[in-house]
């Protein structure tokens, strides 16, 4: 038994937010999950961190099993094989939900979010349900990012807020903090997308459900070492998930302004 499901072993935790988990999710990360989690543990000490891996051909699982071997702080989930960063983040869920943690924090692994801007999505945490860390909101920073990247996240993200009718400067960000009382009020049973849209359906979600969502403007860095996951075929998914949930929106709100809406107006969403 660790210190994860030994309840008399577990830390107070974070003031104002409890026992928080860090989900980072790894797919031949090898160069990096060293790094990553030796920076989170420094950043906040009173977090604990599970590697979620998929299996990885460089070995990416056993460098993790190593660090968890050291640190009784750090987890390691071992999945079957490449499913996703959507899976792979809903394995992470549940896993905290199992072992009673108050907040799971969603966390890329290879530097791109920086996990000294942890803290303050944390204090943020102590006041909303949902905490992105965003690229796009004032006092944010986008390092090494070529044009087209940075157009096509701008241009995406303010598809996602008008096509869904979200208060979310950042919806694809992927760096998060959740409050266990926000993943449990969300049907993450019905999530099915990855990447960029696996994130946006969260955040709509959330949005939907009527949660505190707060933005914080972090440091966004592209990563340093080994290969970036972003393909067409992400960007593609996440285009036309939006486009499929606006067009649902849309019709259910339509409905529900047929059907007994005040002076037959059709309430947005």
């Amino acid at each position: 038994m660790n210190e994860a499901t030994d309840p008399t072993r577990r830390a107070a935790g974070v003031r104002g937010v409890g026992r928080v988990l860090v989900v980072i999710p790894t797919y031949n990360e090898a160069d990096n999950v060293s790094e990553i989690v030796d920076r989170v543990r420094r950043a906040a000490p009173a977090v604990e961190v599970l590697v979620a891996d998929d299996n990885s051909p460089d070995g990416t699982g056993a460098i993790a099993d190593a660090l968890a071997g050291t640190d009784p702080r750090v987890h390691v989930l071992h999945r079957e094989g490449k499913q996703g960063l959507g899976a792979a983040y809903l394995a992470g869920f549940a896993w905290a939900r199992e072992r009673g943690y108050d907040a799971v924090v969603e966390m890329d692994a290879d530097g791109s979010h920086a996990p000294e801007d942890l803290p303050a999505l944390l204090d943020a945490a102590r006041d909303a349900d949902v905490v992105i860390g965003s690229r796009w909101t004032r006092g944010a920073q986008v390092v090494n990012w070529p044009l087209r990247r940075l157009a096509l996240s701008r241009c995406g993200n303010l598809y996602a807020r008008l096509a869904l009718g979200m208060p979310v400067s950042d919806a694809t960000g992927g760096y998060r903090v959740y409050r266990r009382s926000a993943l449990d009020a969300m049907d993450l049973a019905s999530v099915c997308s990855q990447g960029y849209s696996f994130q946006v359906e969260l955040s709509r979600l959330a949005h939907r459900a009527g949660m505190r969502i707060a933005e914080v403007p972090i440091t966004f860095a592209e990563r340093e070492r080994g290969d970036s996951k972003m393909s067409p075929l992400i960007v593609a998914e996440a285009l036309w998930r939006i486009t499929t949930w606006a067009v649902a929106d849309r019709r259910q709100a339509i409905r529900r302004g047929l059907h007994g809406t005040p002076n037959g107006q059709v309430r947005w969403p």
